[in-house]
């Protein structure tokens, strides 16, 4: 799992400061989260449903409103500036390359986000997590009554116990949201999960909001979570809820076939500075470096996948030759590591191998021998040409990696930091 830094201004030019979670496997459709109300970004609940669904493919940017966290500006505006903080949030992915498809809002984020929705035509669904129906629902948690607009923005106000500033025309904003005709003119799947036992949101909110949306429209019950998702299980089990409803609406471009015969194509993605697609005719994975030299960790680097190239050769080569002996090999086990040339020593490929089978000293012997020549041994021991040719960029008729990945560059490696394979630059 890899958090990105990811910073945007709102419309008021304040910077708003969010983390993109992004999994090992190649994304399939992006996401924003809206955190509760006086929560931020590091919530259990963002933390957790974000880091979940993006191992399941689906990249998240949770982000803290303005004014909470470390988002400048001043908390408190009412709904109407947190839609607009979120429609910011899912433009400022769209800038960088990751249209967001997938809106989750928790509780009063899930309001902001039914409140934003509707105006985002890139967003397909949109799911909220013990959301009210009504935003009045929050002078609830208020300590004391409901202040007026004029003392608003003089004095804080005590919500669970905690100091807050809220802006003036805060209550005004609450008190003029219409939910029921909004929600009803979505536009949008919608998924509504929600707990029967939730002491803080009750259950009637989320039959409101089912009852007022529009097909397709879906709910789930989160059984004995309690608000804030506290318990992990929950966590994942609303992650694994969300991505397996929302697939169904996400436009997901079809990877271009690659069929070149024997052939690899390997292709940058965008994500951090060194993740590559690496495409077979038969399969496709990442290859990337570790997170000590700038890389996500996302994937065998280029050397282990020498290895491994070298590890599958041994261990098909002693197959095959067993088998035209006839000889009893069970399995072979073929272990590789790699050591990087120094001023005193060349580059070392050293395999541990291991024959299981009733096989004599004399048949083990003899297949350590055929280890030594499988093709890719011979290929490194003995030398092999490497031709180049610059041919024109197929950029404009084939799709981004990972759905539209970010064309531009993290540097999280530095000035200073080296990798091994990437040989002497002029």
């Amino acid at each position: 799992m890899t958090a990105i830094p990811l910073s945007f201004p709102n419309r008021s030019g304040q910077m708003l400061d969010g983390i993109l979670e992004v999994g090992t496997a190649p994304i399939r459709a992006w996401a924003v989260f809206a955190h509760c109300f006086t929560c931020d970004k590091t919530s259990l609940a963002a933390v957790r449903v974000s880091r979940a669904l993006a191992a399941r493919g689906i990249g998240v940017l949770r982000f803290d409103f303005t004014g909470l966290g470390k988002s400048e500006g001043q908390f408190g505006h009412g709904l109407s500036h947190d839609a607009e903080d979120l429609a910011d949030a899912v433009n400022a992915m769209e800038s960088s390359d990751r249209p967001v498809q997938l809106l989750i809002g928790h509780s009063f984020g899930g309001a902001a986000a039914l409140a934003a929705a509707s105006s985002l035509e890139g967003v397909k669904a949109v799911a909220v997590i013990g959301t009210p129906f009504d935003p009045e629902h929050v002078f609830g948690h208020l300590d004391g009554p409901v202040p007026d607009n004029a003392a608003i923005g003089s004095a804080p106000v005590n919500i669970g116990g905690r100091p807050f500033s809220l802006s003036p025309g805060f209550v005004t904003d609450i008190r003029s949201q219409n939910p029921g005709p909004r929600i009803a003119a979505l536009g949008k799947a919608l998924l509504v999960l929600h707990s029967p036992l939730d002491a803080t949101v009750s259950i009637d909110h989320a039959t409101k909001i089912f009852a007022a949306a529009r097909h397709p429209k879906s709910f789930i019950s989160l059984d004995r979570a309690d608000h804030l998702l506290r318990r992990a299980e929950d966590a994942d089990y609303v992650a694994a809820s969300i991505s397996a409803w929302s697939s169904r609406f996400f436009e997901v471009a079809a990877p271009d076939p690659f069929v070149a015969g024997d052939g690899v194509r390997v292709r940058e993605t965008g994500m951090g500075r060194f993740q590559v697609l690496v495409e077979t005719p038969t399969t496709r994975f990442l290859a990337d470096e570790p997170g000590d030299v700038g890389g996500l960790d996302s994937g065998p680097t280029p050397f282990e996948l020498v290895s491994a190239g070298l590890g599958a050769c041994t261990a098909m080569t002693c197959r095959l030759y067993a088998e035209r002996k006839g000889w009893p090999l069970a399995r072979t086990t073929v272990e590789v590591t790699h050591t990087g040339r120094t001023p005193a020593s060349r580059e070392t490929f050293a395999r541990r191998i291991s024959f299981e089978g009733e096989l004599d000293a004399l048949q083990r012997s003899r297949l350590l021998e055929i280890a030594n020549k499988c093709p890719v041994h011979r290929s490194l021991t003995e030398s092999a040409d490497v031709t180049t040719e610059l041919v024109p960029s197929r950029a404009a008729e084939e799709p981004k990696i990972g759905e539209h990945a970010d064309a531009g560059p993290i540097d999280a490696m530095g000035q200073s930091a080296q990798v091994q394979h990437a040989g002497t630059l002029a």
